[in-house]
């Protein structure tokens, strides 16, 4: 393929192809550029109306992910465009990370109401944030690394394909997979040690705690499917075929930071945060404010 379409607005030649594989959906890139625009600006409304500004962690998702459906859009006009592909593909990748840790500052709110380290936690609540979110930068390091190496073999001419780039970006992924299993390892032991002190954490909390596991688990199940998307490497099935990319990536990612516009951690979790050593009655009350 000419170095000039990877620079310019060439019409999509299948031919030649593109780092897609496929001409991207411009309806599908539109509908979710304005899904994810819309939770962006809602989060920064929701966050700043009740003065929460840790929430803004979701709203900075949100917004890398209305970014990386703008790439898409742009691509879905210029489909061999280098710098429409690698706006998506950059943003679309950090993005997870921001709720995630926005998910970390809850557990550790949660933890820090129902009596902190030793009681409902095994380590302080502070260092969820700080050990999880590490190990998220150093996930996002090593895929920029493997993405780096990967774009400038398909900017090459001729263009090539990079199988240690790819590798370092799966082994990425992976470091990131495993974080978030531990992560959930802690969020059991957080609900079995809650359970065994019969601490009743209240109606709204249950739904955000509940709220939270279905992000997790939409992400983690999108972070299943971009490891196997790119194992299969660069021309393999699901990397070339658009619906499995909306479907595992766009749908669940938008779910996972919408569900915290409806169930919104400022009005889902209660006000007195940081009391140690909370009775049973003292829990239900805070938990119903």
């Amino acid at each position: 393929m000419p170095i000039a379409r990877f620079k310019g607005c060439a019409p999509y030649d299948p031919e030649f192809g593109n780092q897609y594989g496929y001409k991207p959906s411009t309806a599908a890139a539109g509908i979710f550029t304005a899904l994810f625009a819309i939770s962006t600006i809602l989060h920064i409304v929701q966050a700043s109306w009740r003065r929460m500004w840790w929430n803004y962690m979701f709203a900075v998702g949100a917004l890398a992910e209305t970014m990386g459906w703008a790439g898409r859009a742009w691509s879905s006009q210029c489909p061999s465009n280098l710098n429409a592909f690698l706006l998506q593909i950059v943003t679309l990748i950090f993005a997870p990370a921001f709720f995630m840790a926005g998910v970390y500052i809850i557990l550790g709110r949660l933890i820090a109401l129902t009596g902190g380290k030793g009681k409902s936690s095994i380590i302080s609540p502070t260092w969820y944030l700080w050990i999880f979110c590490s190990c998220d930068m150093i996930s996002l390091v090593i895929q920029a690394v493997g993405g780096s190496k990967a774009s400038k073999a398909a900017a090459a001419d001729p263009p090539t394909q990079s199988k240690t780039g790819t590798n370092i970006m799966v082994s990425g992924i992976v470091f990131q997979m495993a974080s978030m299993t531990l992560f959930v390892g802690f969020v059991l032991d957080f609900l079995r040690r809650t359970r065994k002190m019969n601490a009743t954490l209240g109606k709204r909390v249950n739904i955000l705690i509940a709220a939270t596991a279905f992000s997790v688990l939409l992400i983690f199940i999108r972070s299943i499917y971009r490891t196997v998307e790119l194992l299969q490497g660069w021309d393999g099935y699901l990397l070339t075929h658009e619906s499995y990319f909306i479907g595992l990536d766009g749908t669940t990612m938008f779910l996972a930071v919408a569900i915290f516009n409806v169930v919104h951690p400022a009005w889902f979790l209660p006000r007195a945060i940081g009391h140690v050593g909370l009775s049973k009655n003292d829990i239900e009350s805070e938990a119903e404010k």
